[in-house]
């Protein structure tokens, strides 16, 4: 059986439960090195073979899955966050597939998540924003052209932009194309819930400068809202004069 596992954002100690009894049954891990805390590898019994996907191409891990599945070893893909994410699963799945190989997903904490816990933020704010926008910029990989930042950024709603930290000059500019006024808030969060955390709150105008004066040039998420400011409603859930299905309004 091959179990593709969300690591969680950073934090060993922020895998799911299951995913660290998996780990820690698995005869064989592939993780993403690049990007998954090698600390989360301690969880693995003594003989269990791991391998770094990040010095692998597609064939090489499926290979890997092929070779032990064939000898009935539990085999574990271990990937950043949650792997529905940017994780590239499908691909892999979709081999597995044709070659009738088993194989089930272990959910994960993803960064964006751990981000918001960074910032000690509410991504749904009432009368603020209801919608949460998860994207990337096109870079050396291309977007569909109905998803270019300017146009997701006309919305106006919460946004989190991921893989895109060497492009943040160019970032700043489509956003405000898109709508944004250069003194709406961001915030930049490097290697959310990892030791070595930053956070940076800035504005749109801004986030460039902010990243370089901290030496970021990767493995950070750019959000950009007015989530991230102080005005909003109470939320109708708790309001006394409020009533729903578990309580009558009071007031």
């Amino acid at each position: 059986m091959i179990y593709f596992i969300g690591a969680g954002p950073g934090a060993a100690d922020l895998i799911t439960v299951r995913g660290q009894k998996m780990l820690q049954e698995a005869d064989v891990i592939i993780y993403a090195g690049s990007l998954v805390n090698p600390a989360l590898l301690d969880y693995a019994k003594e003989e269990c073979k791991i391998y770094d996907s990040a010095k692998m191409t597609l064939e090489e891990v499926i290979e890997v899955m092929e070779e032990f599945d064939g000898e009935d070893k539990l085999v574990v893909r271990l990937h950043t966050g949650d792997p529905c994410i940017y994780g590239a699963i499908r691909e892999q799945m979709d081999i597995l597939d044709e070659k009738n190989m088993k194989y089930d997903s272990v959910p994960g904490v993803s960064s964006f998540i751990g981000a918001a816990a960074a910032l000690n933020a509410e991504f749904t704010l009432p009368d603020v924003s209801q919608t949460v926008i998860l994207t990337r910029m096109a870079g050396r990989t291309p977007v569909p052209e109905k998803e270019d930042i300017e146009k997701l950024a006309a919305h106006q709603a919460t946004m989190v932009i991921f893989l895109t930290s060497t492009m943040l000059e160019e970032l700043s500019k489509r956003l405000i194309e898109g709508g944004y006024d250069p003194k709406s808030p961001a915030a930049i969060v490097y290697k959310a819930t990892w030791p070595d955390q930053k956070v940076i709150r800035t504005t749109v105008d801004n986030i460039a400068e902010a990243a370089k004066e901290e030496g970021i040039n990767k493995m950070a998420l750019i959000m950009v809202g007015g989530f991230l400011g102080s005005k909003y409603e109470r939320s109708k859930l708790y309001d006394p004069s409020f009533t729903h299905l578990f309580r009558k309004a009071t007031k």
